[in-house]
């Protein structure tokens, strides 16, 4: 076999690999970039809408408000219902005020603080819910 012969039989084993690949990838694997959809059949905050902020790192301070909010409604009334879908994203605006620490535009609340706040509080109720 001559060396160009054997230079194309190894560019063909590579592309039977790489279509090998693909085809496993696109049978349940990563296929592309696109976000799953969220499983809502247990307790968890939904993505904000993103017509809601102009930002993630604001949409992501707004679910952390709706978590909090939703853990405060679990303190108030005691019942272990989940409480994400009867609370409306123009509520949490509203109340997003009582979380903001700046006046920057782009950085209206320390969203790290919010979540760890809404996560502190939402293991509470999963105590005390055992879920």
């Amino acid at each position: 076999m001559t060396r160009a012969a054997t230079v194309y039989c190894f560019a063909l084993m590579i592309a039977a690999s790489t279509i090998s690949v693909r085809a496993q990838t696109s049978q349940g694997g990563f296929e592309t970039m696109a976000q799953p959809n969220e499983d809502q059949s247990e307790c968890k905050a939904p993505r904000p809408p993103k017509d809601l902020a102009e930002t993630a790192y604001i949409r992501n301070g707004y679910r952390a408000i709706l978590r909090i909010m939703a853990a405060k409604k679990w303190q108030e009334t005691g019942s272990c219902d989940c409480f994400f879908d009867t609370i409306e994203w123009d509520k949490v605006l509203e109340a997003s005020e009582e979380y903001r620490v700046s006046d920057d535009e782009k950085r209206p609340f320390d969203t790290s603080e919010l979540r760890e706040l809404a996560d502190r509080l939402l293991v509470e109720r999963d105590a005390a819910c055992g879920s």
